[in-house]
């Protein structure tokens, strides 16, 4: 058994159990929008999987610039300092799938099937024409596990974590 350090741990729980994200994006006029967007983690890719709605300012936001910020943290536990919240800043790529696509077909719906296991409700979206799936492949990350505990990780760090979630 490999020994896993504790700021390892605590960003791996931290991304297994938040099922919600920030998700920064730039408008056409270089204008910042963060929205809220459920993601799932797909350890074959090392990617985050998020559903966007065309109709959404964040998908016409990611088609003109795909460089996005999402911000995961935990749920405030009442009596807890909320200056102490675990979190991670990620940055990224954001690329939109085409389910038409013939190339893009395998990786549409392994995408669609690791969203769809974190999040079975969803699966009616799915079918709705203006929803699309992305990936966002992480380019680097903040983490902030509390008070004195904070480390910057390299796309590479980010990419092993996510290719091993449990």
């Amino acid at each position: 058994m490999v020994h896993e350090p504790r700021l390892t741990q605590a960003l791996r729980n931290l991304l297994n159990s938040a099922r919600i994200a920030a998700l920064g994006t730039c408008e056409a006029d270089g204008s910042p929008f963060v929205s809220m967007v459920p993601f799932a983690i797909d350890p074959i890719d090392a990617t985050l999987v998020i559903h966007v709605s065309q109709l959404a300012p964040h998908t016409a936001n990611l088609q003109q610039s795909p460089e996005v910020s999402v911000l995961i943290m935990q749920s405030p536990q009442e009596q807890e300092p909320v200056h102490a919240l675990p979190r991670v800043s990620l940055k990224g790529v954001a690329t939109l799938l085409e389910s038409s696509a013939t190339a893009s077909k395998d990786d549409y719906e392994q995408a669609r099937n690791v969203y769809l296991l974190r999040f079975p409700e969803a699966q009616p979206m799915t079918q709705l024409g203006d929803f699309r799936f992305g990936r966002i492949r992480v380019t680097g990350a903040r983490q902030v596990a509390g008070f004195g505990a904070a480390r910057t990780l390299t796309a590479k760090e980010i990419e092993h974590l996510l290719r091993s979630p449990s």
